[in-house]
C-alpha cells in the first residue's frame, strides 16, 4: 500500500506566508487564499507515476479498506490554546476552535473513507454554473411540469465534492477475429421482391499491443454509482465525466471550504469486476483505430486482456448540482455541471398530459396526411412509415431530451489510452457474395460491457 498522507498532520494548517489558519479556495484560479494576508498559494501538486512500470496491484492509503469499527468523530487539539475540538468527518473536514478561532483541519487519512488521496479544486464560479443550469432549464420549458416551473429556484444549486477512484492501468491485449471489407452493393429482384445484396472480402485479423490507461475514473459512493433505483436520476451525474484529473492536488481540507462532500463507501474489491470490464471496453474501442479498412465491421472470436499493473487512488471531484424532488412520482431529478469542464446534463420533470396530447394530435394529422398521399407514393417508401409514426417519434424525442435516461460517461471513448508495441496481422480469407446483411454477422467491435448505467 502506498501511504499518500505520510507528511499530513491533523490540526492547524497555516498560511505559508503569515501563519494564519483562515484559508479558503479561490475558485477563479484554483489556488488557496489566506483570508488574513490575502496571499495565494497552490496546493501540493499530485504527480502521476510511470504507468509503463506498473507491476501488480498498488492501492493508496486513501483507497484502503474501510474499517467498520472506525469512528466518524475525531477530537483535535488546538496548537494555539490547547482546547479540544470535535469534528464529525461525515459532515465537515474543518472546524474553528471555539476559544481562539483558529481553523483545525482533518488532513490525514482515517479508515472510514472520508479522506481521499487527492482533490481537484473547483474552477467554475457559482454564477457561471447558475447561468448554465438556467439555460438548460429554459431550453426545456415547453413540456416541463407546471409545478417544476413554479418551484424551480436557481439559487438552490450547491457545490459538492463527490468521491471517485482514479485508476492507472498497465495491460497487454490480444484480439483474434475476422473483418469484412465491402466490395460491391447492388439490388436484385424487382417490385415487392427487390432487395439489397452485398459482396465482401473476409479477412482473418489479429491485434496485439501493450495498453496504457491513464486515469480511469469510477464512482466510489454506492448511492451515486447505482442506477437501478428509478427514483433517482443518478446517470445524470455520471454523464458529466471525465475530469481533467491530471490537475489534481494532494488532499487539503481547505479546498472543501464552502462546499459539501460525500465519502467513499465502496471497497476496491467491490469495484473490481466492473473495472476489469471497462478496461476491456477501452481496449476494444482503441483497437478500432487500426481497423478503418473493415467498413462492414469486425467479429472478435477471442479477446484476452491481461492487467500487468494497476494503481488505485481516491479523489474528490467537483460538481455543481441542482436537485428537484418530484413528489407525485417520488423521483429525484438532478441537473449537474462539471465544475472544471462546464459539461452539463440534467433531467426535467415532464408534463406528460401535455406531451401525450400534442403527440396524439401530431399522430392524427400525420395519419390523415399519409392517407391523402398514400396513392401517390411507393408503399415501401421510408417516408411513409415516418409519417405514420410522427406522433410516437415526437413523444420519444421529447422524453429523451427532458429525461436523458440514456446519458452516461462513455468510458470506452473518453478515457486516455495509449497503444504501444502494436502487432497487426491481416490475412485474406475469401470472397463472399450475395450477402443480405449490411454488416458482418456477429459484429462486436463496439460492444460495451462495463457500464453500470445500462
Amino acid at each position: 500500500m502506498e501511504n499518500t498522507d505520510i507528511d499530513k498532520i491533523a490540526g492547524q494548517n497555516k498560511c505559508v506566508k503569515c501563519g494564519a489558519t483562515d484559508i479558503s479556495p479561490n475558485i477563479e484560479n484554483g489556488l488557496l487564499r489566506c483570508n488574513y494576508c490575502r496571499h495565494e498559494f497552490d496546493g501540493k501538486v499530485h504527480l502521476d507515476e510511470d504507468i509503463n512500470q506498473l507491476d501488480g496491484i498498488k492501492i493508496s492509503s486513501g483507497a484502503s479498506q474501510i474499517q467498520s469499527e472506525s469512528h466518524d468523530e475525531l477530537t483535535l487539539k488546538c496548537d494555539s490554546c490547547a482546547a479540544e475540538v470535535v469534528i464529525n468527518t461525515n459532515e465537515v473536514k474543518q472546524a474553528r476552535c471555539h476559544w481562539c478561532r483558529n481553523t483545525l483541519s482533518i488532513q490525514h487519512q482515517i479508515p472510514n473513507g472520508a479522506i481521499p488521496d487527492v482533490v481537484l479544486p473547483f474552477k467554475l464560479p457559482k454564477e457561471t454554473a447558475k447561468d448554465i443550469i438556467q439555460k438548460f432549464v429554459t431550453e426545456r420549458q415547453f413540456y416541463a411540469h407546471p409545478r417544476f416551473k413554479k418551484e424551480f429556484e436557481i439559487d438552490n444549486i450547491f457545490g459538492i465534492y463527490l468521491p471517485y477512484v482514479i485508476i492507472d492501468v498497465n495491460a497487454h491485449s490480444t484480439f483474434i477475429g475476422q473483418g469484412e471489407v465491402l466490395i460491391r452493393q447492388y439490388t436484385v429482384g424487382s417490385g415487392d421482391d427487390e432487395e439489397t445484396n452485398y459482396d465482401a472480402e473476409l479477412y482473418d485479423i489479429e491485434r496485439e499491443a501493450d495498453i496504457i490507461i491513464d486515469d480511469l475514473i469510477m464512482e466510489s459512493n454506492t448511492d451515486k454509482r447505482q442506477n437501478k433505483n428509478s427514483n433517482k436520476t443518478n446517470n445524470i451525474i455520471n454523464s458529466i465525466l471525465p475530469f481533467d484529473t491530471e490537475n489534481c492536488v494532494k488532499w487539503d481540507a481547505n479546498y472543501l471550504q464552502g462546499f459539501s462532500s460525500e465519502r467513499r463507501d465502496s471497497e476496491v474489491e467491490t469495484l473490481k469486476s466492473n473495472f476489469e470490464a471497462q478496461v476491456k471496453d477501452i481496449t476494444r474501442h482503441k483497437m478500432n483505430e487500426t481497423l478503418s479498412k473493415y467498413n462492414r465491421g469486425v467479429r472478435w472470436k477471442s479477446e484476452n486482456t491481461t492487467i500487468k499493473g494497476e494503481s488505485w487512488k481516491t479523489a474528490y471531484l467537483p460538481i455543481w448540482l441542482y436537485s428537484y424532488h418530484e413528489k407525485s412520482k417520488n423521483e429525484l431529478h438532478y441537473i449537474a455541471v462539471n465544475a472544471r469542464t462546464k459539461e452539463r446534463m440534467g433531467s426535467i420533470p415532464i408534463y406528460f398530459s401535455k406531451l401525450i396530447l400534442i403527440s396524439a394530435i401530431i399522430e392524427f394529422f400525420s395519419f390523415i396526411l399519409w392517407i391523402v398521399i398514400q396513392p401517390f407514393v411507393d408503399s415501401k417508401n421510408e417516408f411513409s412509415w415516418l409519417l405514420m409514426s410522427a406522433g410516437f417519434i415526437n413523444y420519444f424525442i421529447v422524453y429523451n431530451r427532458y429525461r436523458n435516461r440514456s446519458a452516461r460517461h462513455y468510458h470506452e471513448k473518453e478515457t486516455k489510452v495509449e497503444l504501444n508495441n502494436l502487432r497487426v496481422v491481416d490475412t485474406y480469407n475469401k470472397k463472399e457474395t450475395g450477402l443480405s446483411n449490411s454488416r458482418i454477422a456477429g459484429e462486436n467491435g463496439n460492444a460495451v460491457k462495463g457500464n453500470l448505467f445500462k
